[in-house]
């Protein structure tokens, strides 16, 4: 029987033309690395530093590497030595965005993927505070840094879209744990329940959350300087809005930590503010 049924053309057709993969376009946000030294000693040694300030945001995440700031210095990268690196401290090297010939070159024939250019990134379009991430609390110093982090920046179409186009609200009524993460394409994200510390939300819109935050929340993921977060418990280890964010290293201010709050982009300064109680009519 079971020879026959291998035979049989029927069966052996439909295995032929059964897809066995799909292919889609989707778009991930990813944290672009930006080297602003050719010496990758000296790129290493501070990058590490950063990361082991919030080990927990990097976990597992898969980067960038920019190359704009060296391109024109031709040097050359060991890429094969930075992807070692990159794995050591829990993070995936998944690409470069800009650089010269030479170095894209080079990272493709170690298994790189090469990001086009959106748009000319320099150090003076990066948000204040950045270049110090995850140490936006600290004063600048002369000294220049050799490796600057930031989120993606959606082109200014996308920010556009991303304000005149709205989906139906996402509600979320269940605790969202660690590791999960729950994105609200194209409109607002309500949660009724905590959100863990490891938890990520992100929406388009606005997030709402009526209990306690404990995890990442990234509103106007598409470039919406506009939206806002709201949380009944503000106890969050990171909050974003367009592409702008805040880690909190040391526990929030006891005026804000465990109270009502919105989080709000001022500027290119990520702001929060303590919402006013309730009062029974």
């Amino acid at each position: 029987m079971r020879s026959s049924r291998l035979t049989d053309p029927t069966f052996s057709h439909m295995t032929q033309d059964a897809p066995v993969f799909k292919i889609k376009h989707v778009d991930f946000s990813l944290i672009v690395v930006h080297a602003m030294t050719p010496d990758m000693a000296q790129f290493k040694q501070q990058f590490e530093s950063h990361v082991a300030q919030a080990p927990d945001f990097f976990f597992a995440t898969p980067v960038v590497l920019g190359l704009e700031a060296i391109a024109d210095s031709e040097a050359t990268v060991n890429f094969s030595d930075l992807i070692d690196f990159m794995r050591r401290l829990g993070m995936a090297l998944a690409g470069v965005l800009g650089g010269s010939e030479g170095q894209r070159r080079a990272a493709l024939d170690n298994g790189l993927g090469v990001f086009p250019e959106t748009r000319r990134a320099s150090r003076d379009a990066l948000p204040p505070g950045e270049a110090a991430l995850p140490n936006e609390g600290t004063a600048p110093t002369a000294e220049a840094p050799v490796a600057v982090v930031t989120p993606p920046q959606p082109a200014a179409e996308d920010r556009q879209a991303a304000s005149s186009v709205r989906c139906p609200t996402l509600l979320i009524d269940k605790p969202v744990r660690a590791g999960q993460r729950i994105y609200a394409e194209g409109g607002d994200l309500v949660v009724l329940a905590s959100v863990n510390a490891g938890a990520e939300l992100i929406a388009d819109g606005n997030i709402h959350v009526y209990a306690p935050l404990r995890g990442r929340a990234l509103a106007g993921a598409r470039g919406d300087a506009s939206a806002r977060i709201f949380a009944q418990c503000m106890e969050a280890e990171l909050v974003g809005i367009a592409g702008y964010f805040q880690i909190f290293e040391e526990p929030i201010p006891e005026p804000l930590r465990g109270k009502p709050v919105q989080v709000v982009l001022d500027g290119e300064q990520i702001a929060m503010h303590a919402l006013a109680p309730t009062r029974p009519v």
